[in-house]
């Protein structure tokens, strides 16, 4: 084997920690010596032994002039876990090869040199873009401190998101269906608006066996969230949050009460601060959110600039109607010049139905 196929081996073993570690990132690391695997490991979850320590762990013989594959920089710094680069230092490891580097500016580079420095051979670069994309919520968020937004809606042929009558279930098949509760397992929040609670009553969380379920977030601005909602009655299990402009102190009670916690955000004309909420919700250590939003929603998320990531599941069904709702709301743009731009867009088939994913070319937090 070479350095790409011991690299795949820990970007796989990385993959392992999707929804536990966050808001920290996913890292693999592969021990090599003599071309033989001799340990290997994965951040499992979050707070506990990162990849490199977990990979010494699990060592079947001397790591004394091995080669480590990692996924992500070893640390250089006390976190909840001391500094990984001196354990690879003191384990005598003799070549480390790494794909990416770490985001932070006040981070990056450190520990190559602390490890060049020590007598060791670094090789960086290795499947850097695969590694930078299995990472990309934890870059956005290490380098931003907000969450990074994924926009997710399903939708028919003719780009229908429900029937004139407001019918919505089911669009997508059962396959689709799963790929959805992966990504509420993967990422660490799911939004919608009071629209969607008012409609469908859900319960917005995670339906696979030994998943995580996200933090609930529900853009309210005046409280309208009924409260023998599933959202609400079962707040004392999820973690949830209404976020709202209301300064209705009884009806904030009455949702605390219920174990819902109430983040007052200031108005953006007549809708909550999207770019505020953000910052707060990222000054609360979540680092992504999936937004399930209706069209209203939608709308306003891309017009705030905080969305990261579009996700398009297009189901082979036609619904028709004038009337019929579309994902994006609100007025639109007025020229195709001024279009929201996609790209790196990936295609993935579901069953019958297809998952269109692209990355949203401008961003305003990043701008």
């Amino acid at each position: 084997m070479n350095d790409i196929q011991y690299m795949k081996q820990a970007l796989e073993l990385a993959k392992k920690g999707t929804g536990y570690v966050n808001p920290n990132p996913l890292v693999g690391a592969v021990i090599v010596k003599n071309e033989k695997v001799i340990g290997e490991g994965y951040h499992e979850k979050y707070g506990g032994p990162h990849a490199e320590i977990n990979a010494f762990a699990s060592l079947k013989e001397s790591s004394t002039d091995a080669t480590m594959y990692v996924t992500l920089e070893p640390c250089s710094h006390y976190g909840k876990t001391p500094p990984c680069v001196d354990a690879v230092i003191n384990a005598g490891i003799a070549r480390v090869v790494i794909a990416s580097l770490d985001p932070n500016p006040l981070v990056a580079g450190r520990s190559i040199l602390k490890m060049q420095e020590a007598g060791i051979e670094v090789k960086v670069g290795i499947l850097k873009e695969e590694a930078d994309e299995l990472n990309a919520v934890f870059f956005h968020y290490i380098t931003t401190k907000t969450p990074y937004v994924i926009m997710k809606y399903a939708m028919t042929a003719d780009g229908k998101i429900a029937t004139h009558t407001g019918a919505s279930r089911w669009i997508t098949g059962e396959v689709a269906r799963s790929q959805v509760h992966e990504d509420r397992h993967r990422y660490a929040a799911i939004m919608v608006g009071v629209g969607t609670v008012l409609a469908d009553d859900p319960m917005l969380n995670c339906r696979i066996a030994g998943g995580n379920n996200p933090i609930r977030i529900i853009c309210d601005s005046h409280l309208r969230t009924p409260l023998d909602s599933k959202i609400v009655t079962t707040a004392q299990e999820i973690p949830t949050i209404i976020a709202t402009t209301s300064e209705d102190r009884q009806k904030c009670h009455e949702f605390s009460a219920k174990g819902i916690q109430i983040l007052s955000v200031t108005k953006k004309g007549e809708k909550i601060d999207l770019n505020l909420l953000m910052t707060k919700l990222g000054e609360q250590g979540i680092d992504s959110i999936l937004l399930e939003g209706g069209a209203t929603l939608n709308a306003s998320a891309l017009a705030s600039g905080i969305v990261n990531k579009v996700q398009t599941y297009i189901a082979p069904k036609l619904f028709g109607g004038i009337a019929a709702p579309t994902p994006i709301g609100g007025t639109g743009v007025a020229h195709p010049k001024d279009a929201y731009l996609l790209k790196n867009t990936k295609i993935t088939i579901l069953g019958e139905d297809l998952l269109i994913e692209s990355e949203v070319s401008k961003c305003s937090q990043e701008s």
